[in-house]
């Protein structure tokens, strides 16, 4: 059964909205609301990038509410949300959004640090990216 903390857990191939992860946090017991926004950039390790695109396995939406599920459970929060963008992505895109809120912003900071860092470290979604110069390369493909 899933964590009641866990409001937001998605995979989308439509724009990311903000707002839209705010509202599923919203929460009158919260005092600490943490987001990280992690969009396109427009280079990596030196070189330019012109676009890329994100693949998710079948299971990667299973992965992400895993993940979710246990932040929840090791961190003192309210609420979470965690969504991912796949599909063809430009430079300033977002490309993944997550949240925490709890009663305080320790918890909320540390449980925000422990959702990002895990679903790029577990959920199977790839990057590949495309170059200036011409080349590609993926990131994060098994």
């Amino acid at each position: 059964m899933p964590h009641p903390a866990v409001r937001l857990a998605a995979i989308s191939e439509e724009p990311l909205s903000v707002p839209d992860v705010l509202d599923h946090l919203e929460d009158p017991t919260a005092g600490g609301l943490v987001l990280f926004v992690g969009r396109v950039r427009d280079h990596d390790n030196g070189a330019g990038v012109k676009a890329l695109a994100y693949s998710a396995h079948p299971s990667a939406l299973e992965r992400l509410r895993d993940v979710c599920d246990r932040v929840a459970e090791e961190y003192d929060v309210t609420g979470l949300a965690a969504v991912h963008r796949v599909g063809d992505l430009a430079v300033g895109d977002l490309a993944v959004v997550v949240a925490a809120v709890a009663a305080h912003r320790g918890s909320s900071f540390d449980a925000s640090r422990a959702l990002i860092d895990t679903l790029k470290a577990e959920v199977p979604i790839w990057k590949h990216q495309s170059f200036t110069d011409g080349t590609e390369e993926w990131v994060g493909a098994p």
